[in-house]
């Protein structure tokens, strides 16, 4: 095949696979007939679950499969396509970065639409550079971390991270834009304008959601996110080239590679074309021992020389593929600082005592330690979360559960017979349950409790049963004794005061998410009697 087709091959695959990425993203929520009856989306008779296949990038990822087997012994459904990229990587090198990666495929366009560098500063931006070594110290720190039963994967996965970047910054952020324009639109006297502004919400509403969506520390999230793509204007791919771990897996691996570039030094004039275009900065010139693991497999070296003296050939030889350079100092940090930070991770005691009271985990969530050791922090059973309460945590769940989820009710509530959160985590870190076993065994996440100084009844300032008629347990777990309490004018006022049965309440957060008390409800959650832990109960 000649290299302009390998290189419009290319093209067309990065594009296919970004698209199906952005797809399964957006699927990733309840499915839009289920906002028409909202009501009947929801039944204990029946299991809602996704049609789209939304973990699939998360099964083609090795490195989420090889994190969550060597932490927790858990091969992830659908690991067999990981292995299969695997397979592909020993014969065709590191095709996944430049085939199949979307996050690969954004820094490539990126770098296409804005070169960083032209003419004698871009040949040098292309040659090797100590700095690609940093990868394999950060692949080397998460393995052992992984190892020693802390699964920080997730944060820089390149697949958890894009998913988790758009899903909860990037759409909700563009959402936000949008509305505030239809808005105004909808506010304008021009009816042109009130019309195309109902139309479009409608159009976008199944893309960026039909309410508000707010995340905490999103804002963090997408800062992080946007430094990334600036750095390509520093070096070409500086995040595949500098600090992505599944690269630097991919690339040793690729060191058995049966498909080699072969260089002709005779025909070479030095035009140094394919240095300038090399997006992985592999040393492709003839003269300069190519970098296999380096290498992104994109053609450009070879579609861009006009002399031929690079070829892209299936050749098999006794002998392994050059070496990857990663160096002694980033083994031994890298075996260093996996080693650190699980156990300084362990020093605030969030795993070995009671958890922070406001650290309430999604139903069918593992023990502490175990859910530590298999969540990717990816931001799936966020994004599918139909209230929004499901968000990542920032210091509640100590330095070890950062961007870990739990439920904030004052955001959200835990729909009763809600089961999507678990049916699409990737690595069984929730883990899925029917609607029947949480509703019937039932499967607690927290215990409600009343605030009698800010409850309105029992303060003496208004009736009030709203916790009560929210209350979706049967029977209820908030029931109300009738009784007479001061009035602030000192006259006598007829309520009925609430009261929480602990052996009902499954803590689902709805009383205290419509509690009318606002800033901070008279009715709270905390995760004390939550089913997942035998040390974090109130009743014995």
């Amino acid at each position: 095949m000649k290299a302009r087709h390998l290189v419009w091959l290319r093209r067309i695959t990065q594009t296919l696979f970004l698209c199906f990425f952005l797809f399964l993203l957006i699927e990733s929520r309840l499915p839009q007939d289920a906002y028409i009856d909202y009501s009947l989306a929801f039944s204990s008779d029946a299991d809602l679950r996704l049609n789209q296949p939304v973990t699939f990038f998360f099964q083609l990822d090795p490195l989420v499969g090889l994190s969550s087997l060597l932490s927790g012994y858990h091969l992830i459904k659908g690991f067999l396509w990981g292995l299969g990229v695997v397979l592909l990587t020993i014969l065709l090198g590191r095709v996944f970065c430049s085939f199949i990666c979307p996050f690969g495929t954004i820094h490539h366009a990126i770098g296409w639409v804005k070169p960083s560098l032209k003419s004698k500063r871009m040949v040098d931006a292309n040659l090797k550079t100590p700095s690609q070594k940093v990868k394999y110290f950060l692949l080397i720190l998460l393995l052992v971390g992984a190892i020693i039963g802390l699964n920080l994967t997730g944060l820089l996965d390149p697949i958890a991270l894009l998913f988790r970047s758009v899903a909860l910054a990037i759409l909700p952020g563009l959402g936000a834009g949008l509305r505030s324009i239809f808005e105004a639109m909808a506010a304008s006297e021009n009816k042109i304008l009130n019309l195309l502004s109902y139309g479009a919400e409608i159009l976008v509403s199944p893309v960026f959601g039909y309410k508000h969506q707010a995340y905490h520390t999103a804002w963090f999230i997408g800062l992080i996110f946007l430094v990334i793509l600036f750095l390509n204007r520093l070096r070409p791919r500086f995040w595949c080239r500098t600090l992505c771990p599944l690269g630097a897996l991919l690339g040793i691996l690729s060191r058995m590679s049966i498909l080699r570039l072969e260089q002709y030094p005779g025909k070479c004039t030095q035009c140094e074309l394919c240095t300038k275009s090399c997006q992985g900065a592999a040393s492709p010139r003839p003269g300069l021992d190519w970098e296999t693991a380096e290498c992104l497999v994109c053609f450009n070296c070879y579609n861009v020389c006009p002399e031929d003296a690079l070829k892209f050939r299936f050749k098999w030889k006794p002998k392994l593929n050059s070496k990857p350079d990663i160096g002694r100092r980033a083994v031994l940090g890298g075996l260093l600082a996996g080693i650190s930070f699980p156990l300084l991770g362990r020093l605030d005691g969030q795993l070995d005592k009671v958890s922070d009271p406001r650290l309430i985990r999604p139903p069918g969530a593992l023990p502490e330690k175990d859910f530590l050791e298999l969540c990717q922090r990816c931001g799936l059973c966020m994004k599918v979360c139909p209230t929004n309460v499901i968000n990542p945590t920032l210091g509640e769940a100590g330095v070890a559960g950062f961007w870990t989820p739990r439920l904030i009710m004052t955001q959200g509530y835990c729909e009763y017979t809600c089961t999507l959160c678990g049916s699409v985590c990737p690595t069984g870190a929730i883990r899925e349950i029917t609607t029947k076993e949480k509703i019937e065994r039932p499967i607690k996440v927290g215990s409600a409790y009343i605030d009698r100084g800010r409850c309105l009844p029992w303060s003496g300032n208004a009736p009030c049963i709203v916790c009560q008629e929210h209350c979706p347990t049967s029977p209820k777990a908030i029931y109300l004794i009738k009784d007479v309490v001061d009035g602030a004018d000192g006259k006598k006022l007829r309520v009925q005061l609430p009261f929480v049965d602990l052996k009902r309440c499954v803590g689902c957060g709805i009383c205290e998410n419509k509690c009318p008390v606002r800033g901070l409800p008279a009715i709270r959650t905390i995760s004390a009697g939550e089913t997942r832990s035998l040390k974090n109960q109130i009743l014995l």
